[in-house]
């Protein structure tokens, strides 16, 4: 991979990894409740995330799954489903005395895990990188030792940022009346995305 392909690459996944969507929510909602470092793990998470795509999107298994209307289907009702029940469970503990959560760093993870699989942002997103960055005439092996270094760190670096304007937040807002408001707000996001889900379109057979 040329310096401009890598440059243009790197461009587009900052732009994927920073823009607003359900793994942004998740990590704002564990930097508030868990505070900065018990939230990390979610981004821990993510990163597993990131690293089983990029081998799979290389592998060509996720346009697969893209090309398969069924599975999309199955997959895009139950990821649906799961975040809507995520933003009305926390819409409805929202005014539950704000308290840093308890829960062990497995719930947390697996938590996190879930969401960032059923992402449809991450689907396309990781279709949409291999599609228009891979060349089909350089070895595989050699452009993914460029692109999955840059990934991850680009990845890590955003939804770091996220837990950590969480953590902040929740500092102030643990105490602050606007504090139901803002564990609504996420809960409303979580409903918003999971309807977007499951009214995304069907990838039609070719």
């Amino acid at each position: 991979m040329s310096f401009d392909a890598w440059t243009v690459f790197a461009l587009f996944w900052l732009v994927f990894v920073t823009t607003p969507g359900p793994n942004a929510v998740n990590c704002i909602q564990n930097g508030m409740t868990l505070g900065f470092r018990r939230a990390l793990v979610g981004v821990l998470a993510i990163l597993t995330q990131a690293t089983a795509f990029l081998i799979l999107s290389a592998l060509g298994v996720t346009a697969l799954i893209a090309a398969s209307p069924t599975g999309f289907l199955v997959a895009k009702l139950v990821g649906a489903g799961f975040l809507i029940w995520n933003g009305i469970r926390t819409w409805m503990k929202a005014r539950e005395p704000a308290r840093l959560d308890p829960k062990p760093s497995s719930h947390v993870y697996l938590h996190a895990l879930a969401i960032a699989t059923i992402n449809p942002k991450s689907v396309a997103g990781y279709l949409a990188a291999f599609s228009a960055f891979v060349q089909p005439d350089v070895p595989i092996r050699d452009q993914m030792l460029v692109i999955v270094p840059t990934a991850l760190t680009l990845t890590t670096l955003s939804y770091t940022g996220f837990t950590l304007l969480g953590a902040l937040m929740g500092r102030s807002a643990l105490v602050a009346v606007f504090n139901v408001w803002v564990r609504r707000v996420l809960g409303l996001c979580f409903i918003v995305y999971g309807l977007l889900l499951g009214f995304a379109a069907t990838p039609a057979k070719g």
